[in-house]
């Protein structure tokens, strides 16, 4: 799926760097949408608000350089270890 949305973002010229400050205010726009989504319990929208965000950070890492898997693998590898607790819906790790 991640090579589709390249492809079409590819021939609709997003690709650039110069897109990136464009594409992180689409970011904001997206998670913005998912929150009023969750808020009003609508679920088609929070899945498609969820895919739209994908999408944007999929443009998005390949507009900055960067891989999206790869940036996915390496945030995971930075939490998989952690440990700490949920507390009112929040992860709080430990120090």
């Amino acid at each position: 799926m991640k090579s589709e949305v390249l492809k079409w973002a590819e021939e609709r010229g997003l690709i650039k760097p110069e897109n990136a400050t464009k594409q992180a205010l689409k970011l904001t726009e997206e998670v913005g949408e998912l929150a009023s989504a969750i808020l009003k319990n609508k679920a088609f929208e929070q899945i498609d608000a969820i895919g739209d965000i994908q999408v944007v950070l999929i443009i998005l890492s390949a507009q900055l350089g960067y891989d999206y898997d790869e940036c996915l693998k390496r945030a995971y590898a930075e939490i998989q270890n952690r440990k700490g607790k949920t507390i009112n819906g929040t992860f709080i790790k430990e120090e």
